[in-house]
This record gives structure tokens, C-alpha cells and sequence, in this order.
């Protein structure tokens, strides 16, 4: 055989290689996809040897989705229906009925049985209509709390970017694997989050840890990376302390519509920020005729924007999610179940307006509010002429109809902790197998050589030590 023909019938062996790998992934994909999880697990233990030791993490992955999905959907329809008529004496099987066909309550049929998502009753009064419970007077609390901060943040001058109203920020985070969940000696893999810097957040230092720290390095996802080894009957602990300086920024609406240029279509950031990245952010055609739909004859991309953000704001409430790992699609998610938590409805705005030609990007963290901390995600919004400007679609809805909600179309208050430019993104360095949180980045990530140490192994915290007002 000569070299030629040997090169091609080696290529050739590669391409099938791959195409039947593809296969194999595909079918199981479906097969979870339709709950047929059974079905997938033995599919899996049934393949070649070679192919079952070549595509081990791969393997993992998926046996640990079907894993996540249990977990999420570990209520029974008799379990369900008791909790509802505890809160509601007279619900009768039809409105319970009638309540999952309108996706009010999420199930999954899973081998055959039928399962309900382990929030879906609490989801119930948040996404039913006559169930709604009053939520007005909580409301009418958050927006004053809100409205306070950007009152606060007004007090101080803007420069010309519209940022404004700095604060020095210092803050502990701690992550404790719980004892004798790996063998002792093994060691650790612990991945954390870190500020980035931009144009609200500057002078970033790490001040101190309990162990040598691995700062990342070319991810999306910025971290703070330590090992150490299990010692047995003890929890093991990891813990850093960092500052930094944020800021306030926002620019009108009518500011904007003055400011803003022709995008310059050729530019490599401008394709990479209006284009897709799978599996979350997909332009289709469908989402092309949703967003014409919402904007009508609207050319102005700012105005555009903004019809957008004011059309999700209304339709898609908050309620309880489940884990994103799990779910294959979030934006077409959201249309579907007619609700959506912060990073939800995040990427369903971002697919929508890049759709219509206008760059948008994720950014999360934390949000630090006083008596709120916790998770948060959000968008920045691309206009020529201006940047990036911080757009955030959850906050928006708790402020539907108020000064407020054109305030986070396109600002954001300082109470925040950006640690994600992105999402899904390989955390650096490497994570060998699939990460708790495969879109987002927030409690941070574990494993060791054995697979991924999942939240009920470990618990996170960050503490807000201060937030300091920077004198001028």
C-alpha cells in the first residue's frame, strides 16, 4: 500500500471513527431527551469496551445529567396534588390537570412514570393566574429599596463613560467539602470566583488565602483555583479575602438614541457578539420573526432594545428553576414554560436582540445588596458610538411600569460582584469532568480524580466584610 493510500484509508478510519461516536452521542441525547433514561443507561453499558474507555468523562457527563434531572424531578403527581390542597382545599383534579397543560406545573415523564419538578408547587403560585398571591406590597418594597440606591448613586457626578458613585469593596469567600466524601489523601480540585476588571470594577486585589492560589487565566469565567489534600473525619476548607472599586453607571435612554452610530457589521467583535454559541444562544429563524414581531417597524437599534427588554419584562414572571445543566435549550425553555429565573430570561433577551443585529453579552456574579446577597445574571448591550452598556432584564421585571424599568434597560447599581464575562466557558485551569453549573459560574466547582463533587457535597459562601464609600 503506498503512503498515499495508506494517509487516506487512515483518514477514513478517523472520519468513521468520529461519525459513529457522533452517532452513539446523538441517540443517547434523544434517548434522555424523552426520558427514556433506562433505555440510555444500558445503551452506554452496552458499547464496545474500547469506545466505553475512550469516552469515559463524556459517559459521565450524561449519566450525571440523567442523575441531575432525577434529582430535580423527584416528586410524585400524589405528592404534588397533597401540597396544592394543603394551600387550596378545593383544587380539583381537572384545574390540576388544566395547570400542567398550560406548563403551570412542570413535570417530566421519566421511564415511563410521571414526575413533577421539586419547585413546581411553589412555582404554582407564582405562575397561575388565580393563584397569584399578593405580591404588591413586596413589590412596592423592592422598588423603593431600588429606587433609594440609584437616588443614592445620583448625588455623585458622572464622568464621561456615565459612571459614577465608587465604593471600595472588600469581601471573604469561603467553600468547606464536607467530610469524608473523597478517600483521605486525595486531593481537591477547587475552582472560585473573582472579580474581573472593567469599566465599573478597578483596582482588584487578592489580599489574602488560606492556601496558594492559581489565578485564571484566558477564561470567561474568572477564578480562583486551590488544591488540598482530604484528611480523614474533617471538612476542608478554602478561603480568600479580595477588594476592589465598583461603580454605578447608567445613560439615558434619550442620551443614547442621540449617541448611537452605525454598527460596523465587518468587525470581528460585532459577528462573535451577534452570532450564536451553542447550545444557549441560538439565532434561528424563528427567533428572527419573534424579535420582528416585538419591535415592528422600530429601526433605531436602541428603541429596539428596549421593546425587547420590555416585551420579556412582562410575559415571563420569575419562578424557581432547575438546574441548566439539564436543559437543552434556555431561551426556547422560557417561550415554552411561559417563566424564567434571572439567567433565563438573560439569554433569551440576548438571543432575541442579537437576532435583530445588535451585539449583546452575558455578565454575571453576585449581586451584594444589603439583605440580598446572593447569585445574579445579567446582559451587556452593544451600540455604536457608546459600548457596552449593562442591561439588567430581571431587575426590569420588579420594576415593570415604574421610572425604574428604563433605569435597568440600560444601567445597573453598584451592588455588584461581576465574575463572568461569558458563559460556558473551560475554567482555568482545565476541569476534567462536567461542572456543576455548566452555563454560569457563582458557588464555585469541585472535583478530584474520581468525577465532579456536586453541590450536596459542599457549601460556599461569600461575606460582605464592607462597601465603602471612595471620597473624592
Amino acid at each position: 500500500m503506498t503512503r498515499k493510500i495508506l494517509f487516506i484509508a487512515v483518514a477514513l478510519f478517523v472520519s468513521i471513527g468520529a461519525m459513529a461516536q457522533d452517532n452513539w452521542l446523538h441517540q443517547v441525547e434523544d434517548m434522555i431527551e424523552q426520558g427514556e433514561f433506562k433505555k440510555a443507561e444500558a445503551f452506554m453499558s452496552s458499547m464496545p469496551a474500547s469506545v466505553r474507555t475512550s469516552q469515559a468523562v463524556r459517559i459521565d457527563s450524561l449519566n450525571t445529567i440523567m442523575e441531575r434531572i432525577r434529582k430535580d424531578f423527584n416528586m410524585t403527581p400524589d405528592d404534588g396534588a397533597k401540597l396544592i390542597r394543603e394551600k387550596m382545599p378545593r383544587a380539583t383534579t381537572e384545574q390540576i390537570a388544566k395547570w400542567k397543560r398550560d406548563r403551570k406545573i412542570e413535570y417530566m415523564i421519566i421511564d415511563g412514570k410521571e414526575w413533577w419538578f421539586r419547585k413546581s408547587v411553589r412555582n404554582l403560585w407564582l405562575l397561575a393566574d388565580e393563584l397569584k398571591e399578593n405580591h404588591d406590597a413586596e413589590k412596592l418594597k423592592t422598588y423603593n429599596v431600588r429606587r433609594n440606591y440609584y437616588l443614592e448613586a445620583m448625588q455623585s457626578p458622572a464622568d464621561a463613560n456615565g459612571v459614577r458613585d465608587w465604593r471600595h469593596v472588600n469581601i471573604t469567600f469561603s467553600l468547606d467539602v464536607k467530610p469524608d466524601v473523597v478517600p483521605a489523601g486525595e486531593t481537591l480540585r477547587v475552582w472560585m470566583p473573582f472579580p474581573y476588571e472593567n469599566m465599573r470594577q478597578r483596582n482588584i486585589k487578592l489580599e489574602s488565602s488560606n492556601l496558594p492560589v492559581t489565578m485564571s487565566e484566558g477564561s470567561e469565567h474568572h477564578t480562583v483555583y486551590m488544591e488540598a489534600k482530604a484528611v480523614k473525619g474533617r471538612a476542608t476548607h478554602f478561603e480568600y479575602t479580595f477588594s476592589y472599586d465598583v461603580a454605578e453607571r447608567h445613560i439615558s435612554q434619550q442620551d443614547l438614541v442621540a449617541m448611537v452610530e452605525p454598527y460596523k457589521t465587518s468587525s470581528p467583535e460585532y459577528k462573535k457578539y451577534t452570532g450564536n454559541h451553542p447550545p444557549h444562544i441560538i439565532v434561528t429563524d424563528d427567533m428572527r420573526s419573534l424579535a420582528r414581531e416585538i419591535v415592528g417597524e422600530e429601526t433605531n437599534p436602541v428603541l429596539q432594545a428596549s421593546k425587547i427588554f420590555d416585551w420579556i419584562s412582562l410575559r415571563y414572571p420569575w419562578a424557581g428553576a432547575r438546574e441548566y445543566s439539564t436543559i437543552k435549550n434556555i431561551p426556547d425553555y422560557v417561550l415554552a414554560n411561559g417563566h424564567g429565573d434571572c439567567g433565563q430570561v438573560t439569554l433569551l433577551y440576548i438571543t432575541l436582540v442579537r437576532s435583530l443585529g445588535i451585539p449583546a453579552r452575558w455578565e454575571s456574579g453576585w449581586m451584594l445588596h444589603p439583605g440580598e446577597v446572593n447569585y445574579h445574571d445579567w446582559a451587556e448591550t452593544y451600540f455604536e458610538g457608546v459600548g457596552w452598556v449593562p442591561t439588567d432584564q430581571s431587575f426590569g421585571r420588579s420594576a415593570v411600569g415604574t421610572p425604574m424599568n428604563s433605569y435597568y434597560t440600560t444601567g445597573i447599581d453598584l451592588y455588584r460582584m461581576a465574575s463572568n464575562e461569558g458563559i460556558g466557558d473551560v475554567l482555568s485551569p482545565a476541569k476534567k469532568y462536567i461542572r456543576s453549573e455548566t452555563v454560569d459560574f457563582q458557588p464555585g466547582e469541585v472535583e478530584w480524580r474520581g468525577g465532579n463533587l456536586y453541590y450536596d457535597k459542599w457549601n460556599s459562601h461569600l461575606n460582605v466584610n464592607s462597601i465603602v464609600k471612595i471620597k473624592r
